[in-house]
């Protein structure tokens, strides 16, 4: 530790490459030298003793663990940065380095040692330091790409025989994992996939065993990136900055050409990473206003996390072609405080403005806010915020001036994900069925827009020319109890078609439900109408619901073979003109 004089910066290398031999020597010399700084990016067990405690300042790109057991110190400076920035920093002597603290693999023949799981900026600030000192760990495995640096370049070795770092997410509770499902859903086959650092990102990958084809462009790889190339999913090159895993992954990624490891300035690099087709982003965040402006940096009023590569990964999946960027979030802090916020707090900074966000994933659902107005981003993130806030989230928007007085908003349940269902017609075309939410409510007048008069009139019994916010929002924002509507839709999921819809409204005295219909005239004649009557059934039952009832235009033969061929008993009473329809389920 003599190499590390008064005032000097002394970088730490990262992750589960933090070279804790020699940090915690630094921290027990009797004498510490003053005026040093720590200069760090993600570490692991950086502080010594507990409740942990250091002896010299911090300067950070990252607040993770064991660095917010530092904050309250007052030692800790958190730079606020893009990681992919900072070798630049340190190559121009912006930000100098006078000692580097690393791990290494030991040298090999070729003169090299090999920074091993972590190349990130521990690389570029290994080539710009004054002095460096390794750590040699034969336990470090030997990764292909731009991993090594010269043995000469090293100024002291220090000898170490332990194993590696081992990192595993700690399970993932039932908010993460609904979070993870929602997510796997919109990730398709041949898609490159960034990991990231968060629970949700890894606990997705889980839920891939089933893809075809992925590759991997992450600024980290984690375990379950291991059991998905084991698998044979993951068939496409892996290219990373650092790993965090158990000895499994380490050993699968010694000297594996499958793997490549390049600095952070590289991986992170938006040009880089958008070169590469259909890349999935996924950035978990800790909170986001009404807008759509989201945080990334704070957690319940304190710093946790960074910039990162968020951004950076977030930027380049949206260049990508069929790219996508989203963004995961629980509904609720740590605290029980709504991640879902009216404004954001002035403690917490926007690292991904609402101008890029597009899609956003709590527990309680999917919003897709691009190209979407002020208004509609409101009502898309209180509907996937947790029902206990939604209606004072509806209320605060309403006096924000975000959205009007009479917007509806009647579901205060979970989007009932489980009742999607994908189905083939009669004449081959598929369309997905799903739940209604109340940001349907454009798409559902543009259907009704498609009708022909006579069809609106057998729906409405009237001679609409326009259906109003009001009568469409009646249509879609449904509760999923006693109101329930489902939308026949195609497309790709930012850009839904809804070509067929359905909707019940229950009358709790009798237990019987209104229901009504809509069909795109394209669509006629394909068995749709049928299909949806049986799945609003097949939901009705299951939610104590008796039966349905309908008033038919007599001329409307097609709706009355519908309800003739459901399942269920059928009551007709004609009269005026219109038909009187009873459907009652059996028990």
């Amino acid at each position: 530790m003599a190499a590390v004089r008064p005032g000097d910066h002394v970088f730490v290398g990262s992750a589960c490459a933090t070279p804790r031999t020699l940090v915690h020597a630094l921290e027990r010399l009797e004498q510490p030298p003053p005026g040093v700084v720590l200069v760090h990016f993600l570490t692991d067990g950086i502080g010594v003793g507990d409740p942990p405690s250091t002896n010299y300042r911090h300067r950070v790109f990252y607040v993770g663990q064991d660095i917010r057991a530092l904050v309250d110190s007052g030692r800790v400076e958190y730079v606020p940065i893009s990681i992919a920035d900072v070798p630049a920093l340190f190559r121009n002597e912006r930000m100098p380095i006078d000692v580097a603290m690393v791990q290494v693999a030991p040298p090999d023949r070729d003169g090299t040692c090999s920074l091993g799981i972590s190349i990130d900026i521990t690389r570029a600030a290994a080539l710009a330091a004054g002095t460096l000192i390794a750590e040699v760990n034969p336990a470090m495995p030997r990764t292909r790409g731009e991993s090594r640096i010269p043995a000469e370049r090293i100024d002291r070795f220090v000898s170490v025989d332990t194993p590696i770092i081992e990192y595993l997410h700690d399970p993932a509770d039932g908010v993460a994992e609904q979070i993870a499902r929602y997510v796997a859903r919109l990730i398709g086959n041949d898609s490159t996939l960034q990991v990231g650092l968060g629970r949700v990102p890894n606990q997705m990958l889980y839920h891939l065993t089933n893809r075809r084809d992925l590759a991997i462009h992450s600024d980290v790889i984690t375990e379950p990136v291991a059991e998905l190339v084991t698998a044979g999913v993951v068939t496409g090159p892996v290219i990373a900055s650092w790993a965090m895993g158990t000895r499994r992954l380490y050993d699968l990624v010694d000297d594996d050409p499958r793997f490549t490891f390049f600095g952070v300035d590289h991986v992170c690099d938006p040009t880089v990473i958008a070169g590469n087709e259909r890349m999935v982003s996924v950035t978990q965040a800790f909170s986001i206003d009404l807008t759509g402006q989201v945080c990334t940096e704070s957690l319940d009023g304190r710093l946790y996390g960074g910039v990162s590569t968020g951004p950076a990964f977030h930027r380049g999946a949206l260049a990508s072609s069929d790219g996508m960027a989203i963004i995961a979030l629980a509904s609720r802090s740590p605290t029980g405080h709504s991640s879902i916020r009216p404004e954001l707090d002035p403690r917490e900074a926007v690292a991904i403005p609402r101008s890029d966000v597009h899609w956003v994933i709590t527990e309680y659902g999917t919003a897709y806010l691009f190209g979407r107005s002020l208004a509609e981003r409101a009502v898309a993130l209180i509907e996937i915020a947790h029902p206990d806030v939604r209606r004072e989230l509806l209320q605060a928007a309403i006096d924000g001036g975000l959205i009007r007085a009479e917007q509806q908003l009647r579901s205060r349940a979970p989007y009932p994900v489980a009742e999607e269902r994908d189905v083939r017609l009669r004449d081959g075309r598929e369309v997905r069925v799903r739940p209604t939410r109340t940001t349907d409510t454009r798409a559902m007048q543009e259907l009704f827009y498609r009708l022909p008069a006579d069809d609106v009139h057998t729906r409405f019994f009237q001679k609409l020319t326009s259906l109003s916010d009001a009568a469409a929002q009646q249509l879609c924002s449904v509760n999923y109890e006693d109101e329930m509507a489902f939308a026949a839709v195609v497309g790709p999921p930012e850009r839904e078609r809804i070509v067929g819809a359905v909707s019940y409204y229950l009358d709790p005295r009798s237990g019987l439900a209104d229901v009504g219909y809509m069909v795109d005239p394209d669509w006629q004649g394909a068995g749709l109408g049928g299909m949806l009557h049986a799945r609003v059934v097949e939901y009705a039952r299951t939610h104590g619901v008796r039966g349905f009832t309908a008033d038919v235009l007599v001329g409307n033969s097609r709706m009355l073979r519908v309800f003739r061929r459901g399942d269920h008993g059928i009551k007709v009473t004609t009269e005026g003109g219109t038909s009187e329809v009873t459907m009652l389920f059996s028990s």
